[in-house]
């Protein structure tokens, strides 16, 4: 029987998406259950796994935007039948046994994937999602790598490191300008990037492109207005540094930065409601739940995973919470449901430098805080001048719902909870 590979629906809002990379090849016998093929998405990365056993024949190549619903392989599960069959017949009786039985028996050899213009065309099981990209981007062959993992198995460091090894070792070269050396790999097919002279065009990936039209959206639609304030970092640093300890000790996790902003969030959406509302046609809905969104960069571009009930978790939980977001979106393996239904955002551009931005919302939101980067400033304390650390705030708002008071009230509140961490539910 025939059965058809179909892309699975992954949300709502999903209409297509990328066969990123096909884990087993057109031929190959395939185990219900088993990864088939990476589908890349605006939202997330995902493994699809075959519903059947039996022989694969893929329809469509790596790199292929495909259509929810659009069958891109079929699986023979006939074959399956004839697969087993065949190991259950007696050594003795298949052809040749008696004559590979008296042969001197090989250690078998690895034999790294082929690669057609840096792409594998016989992928590695074993590699994670996100080794397999940057070698793909990269164009990297598989022998340049030294795995460091268990059993030799290739880690993203791995692929980073050769990356950068590569980079140091390479003569510069014009841009365009093309390498005749034996055993260049040419552009991937998936990337399609085309070499015009002095400048290089490829096709933007769907998560980029989503944010792009995310942000424009967000921008035609929103009458975005920012407002800023300052903040001063001393007692949240002085108390991380009393407690980091115990509370790693305790909770196996370190106490971070972004958990007193996100219970600062809380407090300061629970004395302005507004904030954490958003309109809908002609009707504002008040949510009355704190489902807080933490912007988190990855290589593919920027995804907010959603920390829900933040106003009931506590510290401890709040930063397992977005450790384990931030180490699965690099990895590509965040849930579609992740990164939907949240009430309010917070981006840290401080992690990057940044010491002074205006965010743009994240529809359909109506507010989103940005930390930026602690500075030691010369500050005026009880008639003084001292040296303080401290961070910019910039609290972006859709002025049609909120109104500057509004705004102000709330950045207000923030700045003074992390400037008197006691006026938060400190839990450790």
């Amino acid at each position: 029987m025939i059965i058809e590979v179909k892309v699975p629906s992954v949300g709502e809002s999903v209409t297509s998406g990328v066969v990123s990379a096909w884990h087993k090849k057109s031929g190959e016998f395939v185990n219900e259950g088993e990864p088939l093929f990476a589908l890349e998405t605006d939202k997330v990365s995902t493994d699809i796994v075959a519903e059947k056993s039996g022989v694969l024949e893929t329809k469509v190549p790596e790199g292929q935007e495909v259509k929810i619903g659009e069958v891109i392989a079929i699986i023979d599960d006939s074959k399956q039948r004839l697969e087993k069959e065949k190991k259950q017949i007696p050594k003795e009786k298949q052809p040749e046994a008696k004559k590979k039985e008296r042969e001197p028996q090989k250690t078998p050899k690895a034999v790294a994937p082929s690669f057609d213009g840096g792409v594998p065309t016989r992928p590695d099981t074993s590699l994670s999602p996100a080794v397999r990209r940057i070698i793909e981007e990269e164009k990297i062959q598989l022998e340049e790598i030294a795995g460091t993992g268990p059993g030799g198995r290739l880690t993203k460091a791995d692929a980073l490191t050769a990356v950068e090894a590569r980079g140091k070792t390479e003569p510069a070269k014009s841009v365009g300008e093309a390498d005749s050396s034996p055993g260049t790999a040419a552009p991937s097919p998936r990337v399609q990037a085309k070499a015009e002279g002095r400048f290089t065009r490829k096709k933007m990936s769907p998560l980029r492109r989503k944010i792009a039209q995310q942000l424009v959206m967000a921008q035609h639609t929103a009458a975005i207005l920012t407002t800023f304030n300052e903040c001063d970092m001393s007692a949240v640093q002085e108390l991380r540094h009393s407690k980091q300890e115990e509370f790693t000790k305790e909770h196996g996790v370190k106490l971070g930065l972004m958990s007193f902003f996100v219970k600062a969030s809380v407090e300061a959406l629970k004395a302005v409601p507004v904030v954490n509302g958003r309109i809908d046609g002609e009707d504002f809905i008040q949510n009355n739940f704190y489902d807080i969104g933490v912007a988190v960069g990855t290589e593919r571009g920027l995804v907010v995973p959603v920390v829900r009930d933040a106003d009931k978790k506590s510290f401890a939980d709040v930063e397992r919470n977005i450790a384990d977001y931030a180490a699965r979106a690099r990895d590509g393996k965040l849930k579609l449901e992740e990164l939907q239904g949240g009430t309010f955002t917070i981006t840290n551009g401080g992690v990057y430098g940044s010491l002074f931005a205006t965010p743009i919302l994240n529809p359909p939101q109506s507010g989103i805080l940005g930390m930026h980067k602690i500075m030691p400033r010369p500050v005026a304390v009880d008639s003084s001048v001292e040296v303080r650390p401290m961070m910019y705030l910039a609290l972006s708002y859709d002025h049609r719902a909120i109104d500057g008071k509004e705004a102000v009230t709330f950045l207000i509140k923030v700045k003074e909870c992390i400037e008197d961490p006691k006026k938060l539910p400190l839990d450790f």
